[in-house]
Order: C-alpha cells, then sequence, then structure tokens
C-alpha cells in the first residue's frame, strides 16, 4: 500500500494552483462520468433497445407477410412504407453483402444485430454508416433480398450526442471558472514567496503589500512584522558593535600613545603588536555586525572587481594566478561582494605559497573560485570553518591573524545576495573555495 501510494504521490502536481485545480476539478470530472455512464447506460442504451426491437419488429412481419405470398409484394410494400415508414425494395437473385462497416459508437451495432436476430430467422445484413439520417437493413429471402430503408431516428435514439456536447461545454466553462478564479488565489502566495526570497537576499521589501484571501493577508502581515523585527535586531546589533568598538578605540588610542613614548625595545614591540590584533579584531567585529547596512544592490562588473583585487594583492607582495572572462556582470552590493572575495583570498594567501582565482560562467550562474596548495581542511570539517569565531587551529592552523570571522562575513554575504560559497578539495592540493552568484 506504501509503495501504491508513493506511485501515486509521483504523479500527482506539484504546485498549489496544480493541486487546487486538481481538487475541484477532478471531482467534477468523476461526476460528469458517472452521469454520462449512467445516461447512456440505463436510458439512451434502453430507449435506443426498443427503437431497435421495434423496427426489427415491424421488419420481421413484413419479412413473414412476403415469405407467405411473393406475389403481393406490392401491396407489402405499401402498407410497410404507409404504416411503418419503411421502404422496401426487393432484389431478385441478390445475395447479402459480405463486407461490414461498423459504426463509431459500436452499442448502435450490437443494439440492432441482437434485436434483429431475435425477430428474424433468416439471415441479414445492415449498414449504419452509409447513410446519414437512413439505416440500410437487408434480409435473404427465396428468390432474392429484401432491403429495407429506415428512418436512423426510429432505430436509435439519436440525442446522445447533444447530451455529451452539454457535457463536455459545462464541464469546460467550470474548469476555464476554475482556473481563473484559483490563479487569482495563487498569485498572492507566489508575491509573498518572492517577497520572502528577497528578504533572504536582504534586498528592501517596503513595496510588498498584502493581498488575497484572508489566511494568505495574514501569512504576508506576519511576514511584514517579521520583518520589521529583523531589521530592527541588524540595526541594534550593528549600534551595538559601533558603540563598543568606538569606545574601546579611545583607551586602545592612549595605550598606543604611551608606547610611543616609552623606550622602544622588544616587549613594546610585542605589546604593540597585541594592540594591532585588537583593533584588527574590533574591525572585524564591526564588519560581522553591520552586514549589508546602508548599502544598495546595483549592476557590478564581476571582471573587473576580481582584477582589482588581484591588483591589490600584487602590490602587497602577493603574485596571484588569475585567469578571468570578460563581460562577467552580477546585481550586487559592491562593496559587500569586493570584501567578501577579498576574504577568502586572504584566507588562501595565509596558507598558501601559490594561489589561483579564476572568475568564470556556469550556466545561469557566475563562480569565483580560489586554489591554494595550503594544508587544506578535512571533508567533515569544512561546514564548521563558517562558524563565527571558529578556529580549525588542528588541520588548517587557520585565522592566525583574525578572529574566526572571515569565512563566516564571506558566506553571510554570498547569501544575502543569492549566492553561495562551498568549500571543497583544490586541484593543487590544498583548499578550494567557490563562490557562486546568479547570473
Amino acid at each position: 500500500m506504501r509503495y501504491l501510494r508513493l506511485g501515486i504521490k509521483r504523479f500527482l502536481p506539484k504546485s498549489l494552483f496544480g493541486r487546487s485545480l486538481l481538487i475541484i476539478v477532478l471531482p467534477v470530472a468523476l461526476m460528469q462520468i458517472a452521469v454520462t455512464y449512467s445516461f447512456f447506460e440505463e436510458h439512451w442504451e434502453t430507449v435506443t433497445a426498443r427503437l431497435s426491437e421495434s423496427v426489427a419488429g415491424d421488419i420481421a412481419m413484413i419479412t413473414t407477410l412476403y415469405q407467405r405470398d411473393p406475389t403481393d409484394f406490392d401491396q407489402i410494400s405499401s402498407i410497410a412504407y404507409q404504416t411503418m415508414g419503411l421502404s422496401v425494395d426487393l432484389r431478385e437473385g441478390d445475395t447479402l453483402p459480405v463486407s461490414r462497416r461498423s459504426a463509431f459508437f459500436r452499442a448502435l451495432d450490437r443494439t440492432l444485430r441482437r434485436a434483429l436476430a431475435a425477430e428474424l430467422d433468416e439471415n441479414f445484413w445492415f449498414d449504419t454508416t452509409r447513410y446519414p439520417e437512413y439505416v440500410d437493413i437487408r434480409v435473404k429471402v427465396d428468390g432474392g433480398v429484401l432491403r429495407f430503408i429506415a428512418v436512423r431516428e426510429k432505430v436509435f435514439a439519436t440525442t446522445g450526442h447533444i447530451f455529451l456536447i452539454w457535457i463536455i461545454g459545462a464541464s469546460t466553462l467550470l474548469t476555464a471558472v476554475s482556473i481563473i478564479f484559483i490563479r487569482n488565489q495563487v498569485k498572492p502566495i507566489l508575491r509573498l514567496a518572492s517577497a520572502a526570497e528577497a528578504l533572504g537576499r536582504g534586498q528592501d521589501v517596503n513595496n510588498f503589500k498584502p493581498a488575497g484571501a484572508t489566511e494568505v493577508r495574514q501569512a504576508a502581515h506576519a511576514f511584514l512584522a517579521m520583518s520589521a523585527r529583523l531589521k530592527r535586531h541588524l540595526q541594534q546589533r550593528t549600534a551595538l558593535l559601533a558603540g563598543v568598538s568606538h569606545d574601546l578605540r579611545t583607551p586602545l588610542t592612549r595605550l598606543r600613545l604611551q608606547l610611543a613614548l616609552m623606550k622602544q625595545d622588544e616587549d613594546i614591540a610585542l605589546a604593540r603588536r597585541d594592540l594591532d590584533e585588537m583593533e584588527a579584531a574590533l574591525d572585524e567585529y564591526l564588519a560581522f555586525a553591520r552586514g549589508d547596512a546602508g548599502e544598495e544592490q546595483e549592476s557590478v562588473d564581476l571582471s573587473g572587481l576580481v582584477q582589482e583585487i588581484a591588483q591589490d594583492c600584487a602590490r602587497e607582495g602577493y603574485t596571484l594566478d588569475v585567469a578571468i572572462e570578460d563581460g562577467l556582470t552580477v546585481h550586487a552590493r559592491p562593496a559587500m561582494l569586493k570584501r567578501a572575495i577579498n576574504n577568502l583570498v586572504q584566507n588562501a594567501l595565509s596558507f598558501g605559497d601559490t594561489i589561483h582565482m579564476q572568475a568564470r560562467r556556469n550556466g545561469t550562474r557566475i563562480e569565483v573560485i580560489i586554489d591554494d596548495d595550503g594544508p587544506g581542511i578535512p571533508a567533515d570539517k569544512r561546514e564548521d570553518a563558517f562558524k563565527a569565531f571558529n578556529r580549525l587551529d588542528e588541520s588548517r592552523n587557520a585565522n592566525r591573524k583574525g578572529v574566526g570571522l572571515g569565512l563566516a562575513i564571506a558566506r553571510d554575504t554570498a547569501r544575502a545576495q543569492g549566492g553561495e560559497i562551498s568549500l571543497d578539495q583544490s586541484p593543487q592540493g590544498g583548499l578550494r573555495a567557490v563562490l557562486s552568484l546568479p547570473v
């Protein structure tokens, strides 16, 4: 039973629109099928059978009268036409046709065949397809064949197609109305999903307005409230870290001044280095807390940005092997994106001697790949490298000059712009960092 449910589920629509339409249309379709089956089974076939039996009885009677007195055919044919509506023709020396053509609705042929077989002892043949308004029936008699032309309406119930047209028309109209109404109900949900995706990329959602059914509006209002809370939280975090940074920089500046006035020796140099590390840590804390505050997304020339980072590294005395495709453009926050790529490059420079950086298009994504020949990171610890304040001293002696926020800031920056950062084994033997962004 479980496998049956899974098999059925595989063929069910996945979208809300498809499922809603299925909920409405499927019961109606099943009801229409049941009504149609009941109509044809209980009414149409019954009426057709009665009409066929009546015509078959008339043909049997005319055939019997002719068999009794073949010389009186003219009077028999006149009676058949005037009282029964049957046109009768005697074809002397003729035989029954061998070929037979079936009607589109085979039930018509079956009904007429059963009626004729029940009433006639002689061999017979009929054709319900040659004439649109008539039925050709022939009976083998002594000396030839009696050919009967009967009006189709007297043999079959001809209103069945009208019923089918009404059923199909009503179903089509109902389906069209359902599609219109369901589409209007799904649109607000799709807009809510788009707004949620935009919020996840750090974009402004102030233009989003709740719409749709009561439940959808309720979810939209909850989403807007959540968005406002997230903004307040980010603003408070940024303000807190900025205040802490400002408050700590003043005593740090005084300490640096006092150290500068003291007699310079090895201990003073070590103390000055500690102060440098404390200031660098404050800068990282503030960058992590600030996130994307105050910067709007715009079209960014990624090729030029990567080239600029490589040139900055060259001025600092580092050499990078760079391969960049021309014309790579993304929609992002320039300063944030540059900081994310620079964090990945600085991380590689800290632990590798040979650094290879490339920017390329990969389908609907643009990738920036940084490879180094350092010690790398074990596969089971690569995800931990993205955790804030995490150090991977055992595997890579990472973050020797920082506090463990470089990769965390880089991934947050990428995700805020619809991208992602992943770590893998580098072909150079070290670590490969891949920044993937939507085109």
